[in-house]
């Protein structure tokens, strides 16, 4: 085999010690395609390697009790958590793909200090919002999320991001989500430097780098303690992001 190949090594060889335009264009164009397929099977590899879902959201916004729903189908009393918690997933597809769940603390005062731990490793985000507590949050919400969304990090990653609207106590909190949200995303309203999205223009989702779908949720479920929870969209989604 390398004696077959070696005339074309030695032509190309002699091409290279004399080069002339022709021959330049073509190496040219040669080094481009590698290049571009070099920087592309990086940007796989890196994100093949990213496996971790984060479980975002403001304090009592009902992340703790999705994780252990999604981990397993029962519900729990939760509390404020303090710490990060985390678990392998499976997700309901045909690849059996897992994921890692992780959910982060949502105080204020503990969330972004979460966020900058786990940030690099994520291949998707959950921004869970508490439907019934939407309207007295919104600005709160807006703050986090924008927080988020200006994060160099996520920015250059680009994860998939899942809204949740959880809990589902007004109902049409998911079309408000969609409404409130981008008007309150500015510099201006969340004391941030950064311009999120397109400048001179008013923020729209489809401005970002990364997919932001929506969906409604109850961890809960209709019938509390006794019933099953209502999350089969938010499964369906991590099944296509895995």
């Amino acid at each position: 085999m390398a004696g077959a190949v070696e005339p074309y090594l030695d032509s190309l060889r002699r091409e290279l010690q004399s080069p002339g335009p022709a021959s330049l264009s073509v190496l040219l164009a040669l080094l481009v395609v590698a290049l571009t397929f070099l920087l592309w099977r990086l940007a796989q590899g890196a994100r093949s390697t990213r496996r971790a879902v984060l479980l975002l959201g403001l304090c009592d916004a009902g992340k703790t009790l999705l994780f252990a729903r999604l981990l397993t189908g029962r519900y729990r009393d939760t509390q404020t958590s303090i710490t990060d918690s985390s678990a392998v997933y499976r997700v309901s597809n045909d690849k059996g793909t897992n994921v890692t769940l992780i959910d982060l603390p949502g105080h204020e005062s503990l969330r972004l200090q979460f966020l900058e731990r786990f940030k690099a490793a994520a291949r998707a985000i959950v921004f869970v919002v508490d439907s019934v507590a939407f309207q007295r949050e919104v600005k709160d919400v807006a703050e986090f999320l924008y927080q988020v969304l200006v994060d160099s990090t996520v920015l250059k990653n680009a994860p998939a991001l899942l809204i949740a609207c959880n809990k589902q106590g007004i109902d049409n909190t998911l079309r408000v989500t969609r409404s409130a949200a981008p008007t309150s995303l500015d510099a201006s309203a969340t004391g941030g430097p950064a311009q999120l999205g397109k400048k001179g223009k008013d923020f729209d989702f489809s401005q970002l780098p990364m997919k932001v779908e929506f969906v409604e949720c109850s961890a809960r479920g209709s019938k509390g303690e006794e019933g099953d929870a209502d999350f089969e969209d938010l499964e369906k989604w991590l099944a296509k992001i895995a």
